[in-house]
């Protein structure tokens, strides 16, 4: 019943199914007379392709007009779940679109509320290796119209592992009405590790020790909500507390102590790289930061494993005399398959004190909405229909532009162990499903399409894990440069490192309408005393139903 573009909006709250073509400026304003404010969720978003924010956006204003301070804008590249708050009873926003022919796509809902009061007690800090956590009301249905944000903090140098034990919220196909969000960092500012709706048991991971969950409702069905509990792991660290190597895809980081380059006889003022331009940042601690490939870094190829090269040089602070002759600190990161060791040695006086701790490259694999590669599916399970084609990508998060990602082989399995079961759509870089089409590769990606395969009609889920390989570019006789190669042939090409990545759950949309269709069975539980004059009033008018047709039946014969 809402207008197309623009509406003037004075319920307590409402859902809104926008549908927007090019050249839109159209603006909705809420109003209500009434001692609260409004939050505003914007749960689904589709803008242009490749639109930028310069001419496409949606911009939320705290007041009654356009005219009123500027909240938040929401643009196509966001990485989260928009929520705006109001700081009184009105709120404007506006939606602008370019040129492009298109058919943008947004479900908005608000609601009022009273900031601080009991219905809004929900959320909280938690601190520690570990922990539980759960939804209001666990396991009774959680409340309606409720915003909940637990912000995890796990100690220093480790991340967080992430477990959702039982999970049950309403479920839709773009996770628009009651949701789970997932940050990885200490705000919803952080980026989107996911988004979770129905019932499902997701699992996730951060990258540093903190991680932020958010839970939003509506007010329409509820379900018994989640219980979750985390876990800390120690991230690689240092062996020796004067000195620290960190090894990532993209970056080496090395952290010397000032009292240890003091026991040395230097200075953080006389360090330089290979590269003498990239120079330290120095607070309690003297650090280098700085991509792979770059501040004069050498690389080696060694068959099935890399190695990454930087030196410190060290010289005497000031003028004083030492014996001290031909000091560096050599940083030196290993990539092995499937693991990193990272070494870092003094050479001084012909002397040599090595560390070293553990990593591995940064691989991803996620789904898209299209070919263009630009809207990743961040929600879970992903629901699709038999024969509809899903794009796939593998990325490599690395700075280094010599290496190359090639997809070796790609397996389907119900099971997310990889169990006996499986289905190939690629085994040894051939095709074996033949709706499987590859891209060229592009820069640190390497894409894909497929029809949602014959898997999906006899299991209710499915889960893809690819083996890639990663090579340097430079080499014409790598695996990532062979392609394909026929079982017969027997495979020594060199690669610098493999890993498997695993993308999941995919399930058919006749499963999203079964769920549907168990959790209105579940609602209907409540109503435990069956109406029996309804029911026999049905089977009364069947009864003079079928006499009716037996009378008009024996009028017929009886003429003929």
């Amino acid at each position: 019943g809402v207008p197309r573009c623009g509406a003037s909006l004075h319920e307590p709250n409402k859902a809104l199914r926008i549908e927007l073509n090019a050249n839109a400026n159209c603006i909705w304003q809420i109003q209500r007379n009434a001692n609260q404010t409004i939050r505003l969720i914007f749960s689904h978003f589709e803008f242009a392709p490749s639109s930028s924010c310069e001419t496409e956006r949606i911009e939320v204003f705290d007041g009654p007009s356009t005219n009123s301070p500027l909240l938040g804008q929401v643009c196509d590249d966001i990485d989260a779940v928009p929520v705006l708050e109001s700081s009184s009873d009105s709120l404007t926003f506006l939606i602008t679109t370019n040129s492009v022919p298109f058919t943008r796509n947004f479900f908005v809902y608000y609601y009022f509320f009273s900031p601080g009061s009991r219905t809004e007690n929900c959320g909280g800090e938690l601190t520690g290796p570990n922990g539980t956590f759960s939804s209001p009301n666990y396991p009774a249905p959680y409340p309606e119209f409720r915003y909940c944000v637990w912000h995890i903090q796990a100690p220093k140098n480790s991340k967080i592992n992430l477990q959702f034990q039982d999970f049950f919220l309403e479920l839709d196909r773009n996770c628009q009405l009651d949701f789970t969000a997932v940050y990885d960092g200490p705000t919803t500012d952080s980026g989107l590790l996911g988004k979770v709706c129905g019932r499902a048991q997701p699992t996730f991971e951060s990258s540093s020790n903190m991680m932020t969950v958010v839970l939003s409702t509506d007010d329409t069905n509820s379900y018994r909500g989640f219980s979750a509990q985390y876990s800390s792991v120690p991230l690689p660290g240092p062996m020796e507390p004067n000195t620290t190597l960190t090894c990532s895809s993209d970056s080496m980081r090395i952290v010397l102590s000032k009292s240890y380059l003091a026991s040395l006889g230097f200075s953080e003022a006389h360090l330089q790289l290979n590269d003498p331009s990239c120079r330290p940042t120095v607070t309690d601690s003297v650090i280098f930061s700085f991509p792979l490939a770059s501040c004069g870094t050498i690389k080696k190829d060694e068959g099935h494993s890399i190695t990454y090269t930087n030196s410190i040089s060290l010289s005497p602070a000031g003028n004083v005399i030492t014996r001290q002759k031909n000091t560096e600190i050599v940083a030196e990161c290993r990539m092995r398959n499937n693991a990193t060791l990272e070494v870092i040695y003094i050479t001084q006086n012909n002397a040599i004190q090595t560390m070293a701790a553990g990593g591995r490259f940064n691989v991803s694999m996620a789904f898209y909405e299209s070919d263009l590669f630009s809207k990743p599916i961040h929600y879970s399970p992903y629901y699709v229909d038999l024969n509809q084609t899903l794009f796939a990508e593998v990325t490599l998060h690395s700075t280094d532009p010599s290496l190359q990602v090639f997809i070796d082989t790609c397996t389907a399995s119900p099971q997310p162990d990889f169990g006996s079961l499986t289905y190939d759509l690629i085994r040894s870089g051939c095709n074996k499903d033949d709706t499987v089409v590859t891209y060229p590769a592009f820069e640190n990606h390497r894409r894909f399409k497929f029809r949602a395969f014959r898997f999906l009609r006899s299991f209710p889920s499915v889960y893809l894990q690819c083996d890639v390989v990663i090579c340097d570019s430079n080499n014409t006789n790598s695996r990532c440069a062979r392609g394909c190669i026929s079982r017969q042939k027997r495979d020594i090409s060199p690669y610098t490192w493999k890993t498997n990545t695993v993308v999941g759950p995919i399930c058919l949309k006749r499963g999203l309408r079964a769920a549907e269709y168990s959790e209105s069975l579940i609602e209907a539980e409540a109503e435990k005393t069956p109406n029996l004059q309804q029911y026999n009033f049905y089977t009364l008018a069947f009864v003079v139903l079928i006499s009716n047709i037996l009378i008009v039946v024996a009028v017929i014969l009886k003429h003929h």
